[in-house]
């Protein structure tokens, strides 16, 4: 997914997310204030461990990355405003950061999978040809049957 959201209402933030990254840039007083002169942030998704969302209601919502190392904020919004994973957003901005939310979930979710169906199913056939040949061994299957048997599990 390669896809941009700008955040205007609570301050000017923008989050591109680009692949397996997050890039979040700010702009304006209100971030000056908050977190300097600090360019733009580079967040690898493979480093994230969870994404907080506390929902804009009578103070703006945010949207919190963590990954092994941040400092996640547990004071408020308040807090929030000050931490540079965190993103504030107004309530009509609110669906953007459900989306963002529901992509990183998403992507943690697909990354801690465990990988294994291609090595279980080579296992698989290993195991059947070495059955078929105990089988033409002890002459149940002649050779021409465990050849064509063989070339079916092996593809040929």
């Amino acid at each position: 997914m390669n896809k941009e959201f700008e955040f205007k209402g609570a301050g000017k933030s923008k989050i591109v997310i680009d692949g397996n990254f997050i890039r979040i840039s700010r702009k304006g007083f209100m971030n000056l204030m908050n977190h300097g002169l600090g360019g733009e942030k580079t967040i690898d998704l493979n480093n994230v461990t969870g994404v907080q969302m506390k929902k804009a209601g009578l103070t703006n919502g945010y949207i919190q990355f963590i990954f092994v190392g941040s400092q996640e904020s547990k004071k408020g919004v308040f807090a929030a405003t000050q931490d540079e994973n965190t993103v504030m957003f107004t309530k009509k901005e609110q669906p953007k950061a459900e989306e963002i939310k529901k992509y990183v979930e998403n992507f943690l979710a697909n990354k801690s999978k465990p990988q294994v169906a291609s090595t279980v199913e080579s296992v698989s056939i290993s195991d059947e040809i070495v059955k078929l040949n105990d089988l033409k061994e002890k002459g149940i299957l002649t050779e021409e049957e465990f050849q064509a048997k063989k070339k079916q599990l092996l593809g040929l």
